[in-house]
């Protein structure tokens, strides 16, 4: 259920309500809107009498929420919620501008990723993806550089001022990576591993969740939940393309999530087209197709010698052409209302 207070109710009267939902054994967490004050309550609250909370002073109204992911639902939540990702550029996901990240899928050397750090900094990027720690099916393939990469992409952070993305597969990597990183991504094997996502949602970065290949909408935003249940609110849902019978793509890039998402729930959504095709020459039309569906952030594979890569090179576009295709999602973002 949510508690929504009166308009212009007091810290103290907030705090109340506070104390109270712990007395029933529940969880809090305080939401401030732009008008009003709204407490969800977290956890079990089936067999609790709201009438205790409703007749607290500063009080409208309780609520009870119908969707499984409470604190993801646009139920408690009507703003739509904006995610700084760090950095010294003040890149947001959730705004009016369309945030782009882009970099290698791997990181393989200093001379490789500041280069292709410099070049889509130049283009307008606002924040750098790469891979330290890289899941791989075939266990003999390219594992990434582990804390040499983190080093070697705070270094690109430091000279660019662009947000650190990067995957973190383990629990036992989170502190690792929070140390070096600004935003921690957990990736599609990963999404339903409840102890990683308890592990991030217990650190104060935010998270770029993934979508697993084979998750329906609603266990993704569960596993957001996951996340946010753990006091970390700062959750974007990333649309990576589900596995399917279709083989001209690596995945099916599902841009239908988009719209559906902003639906149901405040979390700003980010579409990745070079996991969701797995081709290069299909990036750059997925990227103007998710602007156009109204995505709040891109996620791009961007390698200055994608048939050297060591890893995903066919789905990586070279620092020209995403130059390029931030020219034209500039046209796009502008023709439905945004920026990028």
């Amino acid at each position: 259920m949510i508690v929504v207070m009166k308009v212009g109710a007091s810290p103290k009267q907030v705090q109340h309500v506070v104390q109270l939902v712990n007395e029933m054994g529940l969880k809090d967490h305080v939401i401030q809107g732009t008008e009003r004050t709204v407490v969800a309550v977290i956890g079990n609250d089936r067999f609790k009498d709201p009438s205790v909370l409703e007749s607290a002073e500063g009080v409208d109204k309780v609520m009870p929420i119908l969707a499984p992911y409470k604190m993801a639902s646009k139920e408690v939540k009507k703003e739509r919620t904006v995610v700084p990702l760090g950095g010294t550029l003040g890149g947001k996901i959730g705004s009016q501008k369309v945030g782009v990240i882009a970099g290698p899928c791997s990181v393989e050397s200093k001379t490789q990723l500041l280069e292709i750090a410099h070049a889509v900094k130049e283009s307008g990027a606002v924040g750098l993806r790469g891979g330290a720690f890289k899941p791989r099916t075939n266990p003999y393939s390219f594992q990434g550089l582990a804390e040499k990469g983190l080093e070697l992409l705070a270094l690109a952070r430091q000279e660019t001022g662009l947000a650190v993305v990067t995957e973190v597969m383990a629990v036992e990597q989170v502190a690792l990576v929070a140390k070096y990183a600004d935003v921690l991504q957990v990736g599609a094997r990963n999404m339903q591993n409840f102890n990683l996502l308890t592990a991030v949602g217990e650190q104060s970065k935010p998270v770029l969740l993934k979508r697993g290949m084979s998750a329906t909408l609603e266990e993704f935003l569960l596993a957001a939940e996951y996340i946010m249940s753990r006091g970390n609110s700062l959750v974007m849902l990333c649309e990576r393309g589900i596995r399917t019978y279709e083989d001209y793509v690596r995945n099916t890039l599902a841009l239908a999530a988009v719209p559906e998402l902003h639906r149901v729930t405040h979390l700003p959504v980010v579409i990745d087209p070079s996991q969701g095709t797995g081709k290069s020459y299909l990036v750059d039309s997925m990227c103007r197709a998710a602007v156009a569906a109204g995505a709040d952030g891109l996620i791009i594979e961007v390698h200055n010698d994608p048939e050297h890569a060591m890893t995903d090179g066919a789905q990586s576009i070279t620092p020209q052409q995403f130059a390029e295709m931030m020219r034209a999602i500039r046209r796009i973002a502008q023709a439905v209302d945004r920026e990028a």
